[in-house]
């Protein structure tokens, strides 16, 4: 098919933007680093040991930790708040003191031991108690870490007891029974600090 110069003007802006439209889409989407998920910083609690490293002052720098009331001391500052908040937080909060007493202090702050993140397993368990959160776990986990069932235990009426940011609690049933055969998986929650499951 022939096309005159005139028919040819008209027609090329249209064939150009369709091509244009079309290599558009076939791009893939890049998400932008607003879009991308953001790594969650641990959140300092008390037993936690943190080191604390001051740039070329050795007589500052060192292994604190966090007491029950939530502080720490280091030389200079004294008693520093340090539990629920992030190393980061807590490493600003330690430059701004010193810069009373040193030039441009350089200061981080490391989580030597977590010994904060717990969580609680109560009731007809083998070993109930409070156990260390060190990894991700789940209900199943907790259990297992536990030693299992004791022989009573009502395992379809087990529930997890957690503490919302405002203070109050929220209660998440578990049936061990459904779970083991792959039904309503997403019963068996990750858990997460100051959880505690109860087994009746």
């Amino acid at each position: 098919m022939r096309y005159s110069c005139s028919s040819l003007r008209l027609i090329l802006p249209l064939l150009m933007a369709v091509g244009m439209n079309a290599g558009a889409s076939d791009k893939p989407k890049v998400p932008t680093p607003a879009a991308l998920p953001q790594p969650v910083e641990y959140i300092i609690g008390a037993d936690d040991v943190l080191a604390v490293n001051v740039w070329k002052e050795p007589e500052i720098s060192r292994s604190v930790p966090v007491r029950p009331d939530g502080n720490i001391s280091l030389p200079l500052i004294g008693d520093l708040r340090a539990s629920g908040r992030t190393p980061s937080q807590l490493q600003d909060d330690i430059k701004q003191q010193l810069r009373a007493f040193l030039v441009s202090p350089e200061v981080a702050v490391i989580v030597q031991e977590a010994k904060s993140h717990k969580f609680n397993i109560l009731g007809q368990v083998e070993r109930p108690g409070s156990f260390l959160l060190s990894r991700s776990m789940t209900v199943l986990d907790a259990i297992a870490v536990a030693g299992g069932f004791r022989d009573f235990a009502k395992v379809g009426k087990i529930y997890v007891l957690r503490v919302r940011a405002n203070g109050s609690l929220t209660r998440l049933p578990f049936n061990y029974k459904e779970v083991i055969k792959g039904e309503r998986l997403a019963q068996n929650v990750e858990l997460q600090p100051r959880d505690t499951v109860i087994v009746p």
